[in-house]
């Protein structure tokens, strides 16, 4: 009697933790696969975002950093624009660049991850100091 399951983890350490349990506890009755790194659209869509809010939050900290240079405060933002996202390496599908099964765990692992990149550009209100020491008075 042979069965396969099927499991979908979204922790590579819970997985291992599996793995381990399964063999430990079955022994030479259970063969474990290598497995299938793959991102949903879903998580994608996710890095995206964090991606796009962290190059927002650099450009704010740069723009701080300027007006600091010249005695000034940053204000409100007014306007800002997502110039380009990119992401590269990884794969989407599920399907690795080597089927062949030669890669090893940290080479599979390697070939899924994504990385992404968002470049913005923004516009901010200038303070004057001035509106500062007035107020303290």
């Amino acid at each position: 009697l042979h069965s396969q399951v099927c499991i979908i983890f979204s922790d590579f350490g819970k997985m291992q933790n599996v793995c381990n349990l399964l063999t430990e506890k079955l022994g030479s009755s259970v063969t474990i696969s290598a497995p299938h790194f793959y991102h949903t659209p879903e998580a994608v869509d996710t890095l995206r975002r964090q991606v796009c809010v962290a190059a927002v939050g650099n450009t704010r900290r740069k723009a701080q950093e300027v007006c600091r240079l010249f005695g000034q405060s940053l204000g409100r933002p007014l306007l800002i624009r997502e110039e380009d996202t990119k992401e590269w390496g990884g794969h989407r599908d599920g399907h690795p660049s080597d089927t062949s099964g030669s890669l090893t765990l940290q080479e599979r692992i390697q070939n899924a991850t994504v990385y992404a990149s968002c470049r913005v550009s923004a516009v901010f209100e200038i303070k004057g100091k001035e509106n500062k020491r007035n107020k303290l008075l």
